[in-house]
């Protein structure tokens, strides 16, 4: 029969630390390279990631014979070659001005009707009670995997038949701005819903006591708190009807086209016509980069809120 001291010995040197694991030799490396070894290596990627668009920026800046004479680095050894004159004759392009502007009035309706239907549907979807919310949205999901390439004829048979008063859906800026928010909405009210649904309960409760109607509450206690969400859906949004091009060539006639439409259509059928695509492809990188890294906080916070719920 074992004494209590033994037993007290054993149970001692059953909790007692032993010898820490051998690490193999890749655990050992992976250690010592998550310290400053791994952050010089992520910045050698994301300029290696930057060079193209480097590249683009400085093809802009050279003359279209300097560009047929060697590579754009060539402008390291011959600094002279810089100059905005492609720029200034770009812009004076009324086409392509207008196609700027037609970019303009495609995106930002297309982004603000996305983000404010999808809201007040999420909304609903995650904490209002009405028959058949559970099949409505999963009708939702399931128009996720649908393809925008499987609706174009049947919607530009529709927009044929749209004429009211002169004006023609198909063609139209209109049209092209109701594709995309149509074909938006189901993955905007997905995201926001689910993050929505991950908001305390007790906070609308305590807001529905105080006397606060649904749309009080949507627009002080949800809209606030799922800032970061909406924000990232914005950014999304923004960047997906800004570089379309697909839609633009169905869809847009030449006096709504976009610019990557624009863009399209000064390739030659043997050369590319440099002098015009690296500026006018640099300007339209410019401004979803201006938005990305304008609105970059709320977009971290809203993917980083999103990884946690």
């Amino acid at each position: 029969m074992t004494s209590p001291r033994t037993a007290r010995r054993a149970a001692t040197a059953a909790r007692a630390p032993g010898p820490p694991p051998r690490r193999s030799v890749a655990s050992r490396l992976v250690g010592r390279a998550g310290g400053t070894v791994a952050q010089v290596l992520l910045v050698l990627v994301a300029l290696f990631w930057l060079v193209p668009t480097f590249g683009l920026f400085v093809e802009s800046l050279r003359s279209t014979e300097d560009n047929n004479a060697g590579g754009w680095w060539k402008v390291f050894s011959h600094p002279s070659q810089i100059t905005t004159s492609a720029y200034g004759s770009l812009l004076d392009k009324p086409d392509f001005v207008d196609s700027f502007w037609n970019t303009v009035l495609i995106t930002v309706p297309a982004t603000v009707l996305v983000v404010a239907i999808a809201s007040l549907a999420a909304y609903a979807f995650a904490w209002l009670e009405f028959p058949g919310r559970d099949w409505l949205f999963l009708i939702v999901v399931a128009l996720l995997v649908v393809p925008v390439q499987v609706a174009l004829l049947p919607v530009a048979k529709l927009y044929g038949n749209i004429d009211v008063g002169g004006f023609k859906m198909y063609g139209s800026i209109t049209g092209v701005v109701l594709f995309h928010v149509a074909f938006g909405l189901p993955f905007a009210i997905f995201l926001l819903r689910n993050f929505f649904a991950a908001i305390p309960r007790d906070l609308l409760e305590a807001a529905r006591m105080d006397g606060g109607s649904e749309w009080t509450i949507f627009r002080r206690v949800i809209f606030p708190l799922g800032g970061p969400a909406i924000a990232s859906l914005g950014i999304f949004q923004f960047l997906w009807v800004w570089n379309d091009l697909l839609v633009a060539l169905v869809f847009a006639n030449t006096g709504a086209q976009p610019m990557t439409k624009w863009l399209q259509s000064q390739m030659r059928q043997f050369t590319g016509n440099i002098d015009i695509l690296a500026p006018g492809a640099f300007l339209s990188l410019l401004v979803p980069l201006v938005v990305f890294f304008a609105f970059q906080r709320y977009f971290v916070q809203g993917v980083l809120a999103g990884s946690v719920k």
